[in-house]
């Protein structure tokens, strides 16, 4: 039940890797850390700067909509994605992304008033017509 000393182990592989394997591997992993850390960090940027933006609430128009699908290879699902693009009175536009429910309750052509913080999504009130 003891140790086996003689037995090689895996230090022992690696020690006899040809180096190109050994810089190949820590570049890949590297590389891999540092994707997750830069994805990380760019949503933690854009969360403090929505959490850090004024809350607006301006008169619009909805100008466009669309859908973006991602995903859904093999076994796995489809994810949809839903923007809306709003114009404002001096013609300047924002997309927005927004929720399912909320876009399938919103038209092209509608106006009212747009709430939004920085990015953020927070709701349209639809103008009643007359």
């Amino acid at each position: 039940m003891g140790t086996n000393f003689g037995e090689p182990g895996f230090g022992d592989m690696l020690g006899e890797m040809p180096a190109f394997f050994k810089i190949f591997g820590g570049l890949v992993i590297v590389l891999v850390v540092g994707g997750f850390l830069y994805v990380i960090g760019k949503g933690l940027t854009t969360w403090t700067s929505n959490n850090a933006a004024e809350l607006m609430q301006r008169p619009c128009r909805v100008v466009d909509k669309r859908t973006e699908v991602w995903g859904g290879s093999g076994d796995s699902s489809a994810n949809t994605s839903y923007y809306i693009t709003f114009e404002f009175e001096d013609h300047t536009r924002i997309e927005l992304q927004v929720r399912a429910n909320q876009y399938g309750l919103i038209a092209v052509g509608d106006t009212g008033e747009l709430m939004y913080q920085g990015t953020r999504f927070k709701e349209f009130n639809r103008a009643l017509s007359v």
